[in-house]
């Protein structure tokens, strides 16, 4: 059972090294134009996910797609995974309209990420 405080996933961001190439393979894929196509994020609205594209996103450290759970205080959520064991990977920071997003990697490594809309 997920806790109220948890959303359940509902973003999920992927690297990208050609934007342009990325936009028109994820553009065929969901059938929809993007909501959101910027040079240094594209992102889509689809069945109820958001789907984006992170140009450069593996000279950040991040190689593979992140899924994002929304939470409702990242802060809280944050305090209560690591000390269940996560390690924060990218601490919480706002990428704009209020959004927070943060991320933690499991004890196995896997990449974790919370976000918060105000």
């Amino acid at each position: 059972m997920i806790d109220a405080s948890a959303q359940g996933i509902k973003t999920v961001l992927h690297p990208v090294s050609d934007l342009a190439k990325a936009k028109a393979v994820y553009t065929a894929l969901l059938g929809v134009a993007p909501q959101t196509d910027s040079p240094y994020y594209v992102g889509f609205e689809a069945a109820g996910q958001h789907i984006g594209l992170v140009p450069g996103g593996g000279t950040r450290g991040t190689a593979s797609p992140v899924a994002y759970w929304h939470v409702a205080d990242i802060e809280a959520k944050l305090a209560e995974v690591t000390a269940a064991g996560a390690t924060v990977k990218e601490p919480a920071h706002d990428v704009g309209g209020g959004r927070l997003v943060a991320t933690v990697t499991d004890p196995d490594g896997n990449v974790l990420g919370l976000l918060q809309d105000r």
